[in-house]
């Protein structure tokens, strides 16, 4: 009988032993993150006083296309990225080509054409693309013709960047092998 127990024990010492070697095998599976084709980015400006400008944005790839004047068409209306329209946030009022624009959190669409591109800050918040633009586009506080540059290099991604200049910053839209400057005063004491 006492054999039995010992046998009893030991085994279950081994099954102890054994489950116990297999549960952090399985505790440790890596997971994945799904592939988004167009991810959500954020870009960033922190400037003197505390001047602060966001950006949140659908990042699409180029993947061999010809995108400007054919996958973003000239003359039409676009959520300038992919997905959820690109929101802006300005956090003092700032000035944009002699505009004011308020502190406060934006839509930005922008009307591409070869030579400039019209940069749209709308207020109505949380749009998916630019298929409501019509019905909203009374809302918007501020259009802005924006000339066009050849950037120095070709951007796979669509990408939003920040540049520091003596005034401000400029809000870089760059795909491909276009360059969009948008220069952002901070207004003083605001």
């Amino acid at each position: 009988m006492k054999k039995k127990i010992i046998f009893f024990a030991y085994l279950f010492n081994v099954l102890v032993v054994l489950t116990t070697i297999n549960m952090p095998l399985q505790a440790q599976k890596t997971i994945q993150p799904r592939s988004k084709a167009s991810p959500i980015c954020l870009a960033n400006f922190v400037g003197e006083d505390n001047n602060y400008v966001k950006v949140t944005y659908g990042q699409p790839l180029k993947k061999g296309r010809e995108i400007f004047g054919n996958l973003v068409p000239y003359g039409k209306i676009w959520r300038t990225g992919a997905n959820e329209a690109t929101e802006v946030t300005f956090t003092k009022d700032v000035v944009i080509e002699k505009k004011n624009i308020k502190a406060g959190t934006y839509t930005v669409f922008s009307i591409p054409e070869e030579d400039k591109w019209t940069i749209i800050f709308n207020s109505v918040l949380g749009q998916w693309g630019s298929y409501k633009y019509e019905e909203n586009k009374t809302q918007n506080i501020a259009e802005i013709a924006i000339s066009v540059d050849k950037a120095q290099d070709e951007y796979e991604a669509f990408t939003i960047q920040f540049e520091q200049t003596k005034k401000g910053a400029e809000m870089l839209l760059l795909w491909d092998k276009t360059k969009i400057a948008i220069p952002i005063v901070f207004k003083k004491g605001k």
